[in-house]
């Protein structure tokens, strides 16, 4: 009987372990520069967030993807924005388009530092402040765009169907910003967030 518990134990234990996720993508080039500039930068460089924008939104298309195994932790689907307040825009759902200009609604591309935990309205009622590091996203805190959960962001790919759009904030589902909660703090250094066209 205690042979049969401890095997049931360890079955259990093995099912909950995640297993890194495939890299199908090739993004060593990408990680390889995200590494660098964590360690000249003095970020954390356990780990950093990296959002693939040329992937369809209802896949997953936010990766954790972690330094020292060289592979993806995590992964989720992710919204962008509608960018359509100064220009129409059919191809919304489809197609990110990006600008750093306030008041666009559009995803801001480049690198991020991820900033200051706070109360957020929506989903888990958590956000994290987003501090664009570079001239595509250098807005991002005028316009408050922050990385938070929505309960409308499914937790599983639902493609062919598409993520619900924001106003350029990248949105999660509340059950993977549970998970990135979880993780940012462990961080005793800024994190890199890094989103990709």
């Amino acid at each position: 009987m205690n042979k049969l518990l401890l095997v049931l134990f360890f079955a259990l234990l093995s099912c909950n372990h995640k297993q890194p996720i495939e890299d199908t993508r090739d993004y060593t080039a990408t990680h390889k520069e995200a590494l660098t500039f964590c360690q000249e930068n003095k970020f954390n460089e356990d780990f950093y967030f990296l959002i693939d924008m040329t992937i369809h939104s209802g896949k997953n298309r936010f990766f954790v993807y972690d330094f020292k195994t060289k592979s993806f932790t995590h992964q989720n689907l992710v919204t962008h924005g509608t960018c359509d307040v100064f220009e129409d825009n059919p191809e919304k759902y489809k197609v990110a388009k990006f600008s750093n200009t306030p008041d666009s609604h559009c995803s801001m591309l480049g690198k991020y530092k991820i900033g200051k935990r706070d109360y957020s309205s929506w989903g888990i009622r958590v956000k994290y402040w987003l501090h664009g590091l570079e001239t595509t996203n250098s807005n991002a805190v005028k316009r408050v765009v922050v990385l938070h959960s929505w309960s409308a962001v499914p937790s599983t790919e639902i493609y062919p169907r598409y993520a619900p759009l924001s106003w350029g904030c990248p949105a999660v589902s509340d059950a993977f910003m549970q998970e990135l909660d979880a993780q940012l703090a462990t961080a005793l250094k800024p994190v890199l967030l890094w989103i990709v066209n």
